[in-house]
């Protein structure tokens, strides 16, 4: 079997990233995803909504696996990472549109803040 060239790129991009790239990166695409599952619900493209919505859930349990005990806001964020969880797996059920709506100012802040921690370091 031949491998996918896009899939190749991404993972030799993914295995050159710096680990505040990478972040970054998982940020912008639950950000994506998030998006695209708003469009597709609101066109009735529910298989389509469930996968973009389950990216992100997948996203959201790497973020979250990938904390280190040691820093102090690390409760902070896997408690944050759980609620967005189960707002994931609600909206999911629903296909509400509202719900992921809700969810990608948090997404952009995190993402934003982590950007100028990685600047910073």
């Amino acid at each position: 079997m031949v491998p996918n060239p896009y899939q190749k790129f991404m993972k030799q991009s993914v295995s050159t990233m710096r680990p505040g790239e990478l972040l970054l990166a998982l940020y912008d695409k639950a950000i994506v995803e998030l998006n695209r599952a708003i469009i597709f619900i609101e066109n009735k493209d529910i298989p389509n909504a469930h996968n973009s919505i389950i990216r992100v859930k997948d996203i959201v349990e790497a973020l979250d696996s990938s904390l280190k005990v040691r820093y102090e806001v690390t409760e902070n964020l896997a408690a944050l990472y759980q609620y967005f969880y189960k707002l994931l797996i609600s909206a999911n059920i629903k296909k509400d549109p509202q719900i992921l709506s809700g969810l990608i100012p948090y997404f952009v802040d995190l993402r934003n803040t982590f950007a100028e921690a990685d600047k910073i370091a």
